[in-house]
C-alpha cells in the first residue's frame, strides 16, 4: 500500500467516521491539483484492494477490511 492510501485510510479514523465525501478525502493531498489526482489514484488502489467502496454521491465507505488497516 502507497504511504497517500494508508494516509487515506486514517482519515476515516481521525475524523470517526466509516464513510466520508470524496472532498474530505482530498485533504490527504494537500491543495494541489496534481495532489488531488493522487488521491484519486490512492482511492483506486484502496478500491481494487477491496479496503474502500464506492457509496451513494461522492462518498467512500470503508470495508471490513479497510476498518482493519485503519486501524493500524
Amino acid at each position: 500500500m502507497t504511504p497517500l492510501a494508508f494516509r487515506v485510510l486514517r482519515l476515516f479514523g481521525e475524523m470517526g467516521e466509516e464513510r466520508l465525501d470524496l472532498h474530505v478525502l482530498f485533504e490527504a493531498g494537500g491543495n494541489e491539483p496534481e495532489g488531488r489526482e493522487r488521491v484519486l489514484d490512492a482511492i483506486e488502489e484502496l478500491v481494487r484492494a477491496r479496503m474502500l467502496e464506492a457509496s451513494s454521491g461522492d462518498f467512500y465507505a470503508l470495508t471490513e477490511k479497510g476498518k482493519r488497516e485503519a486501524g493500524k
